[in-house]
């Protein structure tokens, strides 16, 4: 079954339910699949069994940018699919400099990171595994993310 096939139905109710428009729902389901495609081809998805948590993350953010207004999607025509890189991350520097910084980081700070960002969990998913309330989550992901900037700026910073 394609990823279209199985997911779209899903994706346009969905946004549907939050937008209350139809041309706005199959805006969100087609750029979501076109943003679920390139981040496959990527490698950005940790495995497939969380393939179905990325799908409804991605509609998720795509159907908050549809609703503030910014970064709508363009015709499908023009959008381009780059080929998989051979590489993940190319910098070896910046790659060491973003280790540093996330071992810096409280425990807890650094395992919300990883599941919103590696394992594609919702705030929801991530309170109950971590026992925590989701709106928490929030506040810890908000200030987890604070702290990375100004450390990685302090980090680059005081090497170059």
């Amino acid at each position: 079954m394609g990823l279209h096939q199985r997911f779209s139905a899903r994706i346009y109710f969905l946004a549907l339910r939050d937008l209350r428009s139809r041309p706005a729902a199959e805006d969100v389901c087609s750029e979501t699949l076109i943003r679920v495609i390139e981040a496959v081809r990527a490698g950005k998805l940790a495995s497939p069994d969380s393939l179905p948590a990325f799908v409804a993350a991605t509609a998720r953010n795509v159907t908050h940018e549809i609703r503030r207004g910014e970064n709508r999607a363009g015709p499908l025509e023009e959008r381009e699919f780059p080929a998989p890189e051979s590489e993940t991350f190319a910098d070896p520097a910046v790659r060491r400099a973003m280790e540093t910084v996330l071992q810096r980081l409280k425990p807890r700070e650094r395992e919300v990171l990883r599941l919103a960002y590696f394992e594609d969990m919702s705030k929801e998913e991530i309170g109950g595994q971590l026992g925590i309330d989701p709106e928490r989550v929030r506040l810890v992901k908000s200030r987890a993310l604070k702290s990375f900037r100004e450390l990685y700026t302090r980090l680059t910073k005081a090497r170059g």
